[in-house]
């Protein structure tokens, strides 16, 4: 089991990552945005990876500067990006080295392989075989 905090500003896309994340054991946090999530992590709250939409607020860059930030306070911080959008290479450049990127509309199985194949976390119960 992981502890993941979602980091997104659209409720939607937001509550559905949380559900499907506690059904698959995995405890979550939430934050709409970067300052609230920053406020949790430099709290001392217990975080393994940060599920994170690059664009926060309509900011391009404010989840990436939030992932950079975040990998600053907790080192060896693992990070799913979410967007919408062609990333550029000077964005790409911006990214954490730990880290995986999903596209805004991500699927139950693509944040399931993220996790899994980026990571190695996998499910409480999942089999290990």
């Amino acid at each position: 089991m992981a502890s993941i905090l979602i980091v997104e500003d659209d409720e939607h896309l937001r509550l559905a990552a949380e559900s499907f994340l506690a059904d698959e054991g995995h405890h979550t946090l939430t934050a709409t945005t970067a300052e609230q999530a920053l406020a949790l992590l430099e709290g001392g709250v217990e975080v393994d990876l940060v599920l994170v939409d690059i664009a926060l607020n309509g900011d391009i860059n404010a989840g990436l500067a939030l992932a950079r930030r975040a990998a600053d306070v907790r080192k060896n911080l693992k990070v799913v990006y979410t967007t919408g959008q062609r990333l550029t290479d000077g964005m790409r450049a911006l990214l954490v080295p730990c880290s995986a990127i999903l596209p805004r509309s991500f699927t139950v199985d693509q944040i399931r392989t993220a996790l899994f194949s980026n990571f190695e976390i996998r499910s409480p119960g999942e089999n290990l075989a």
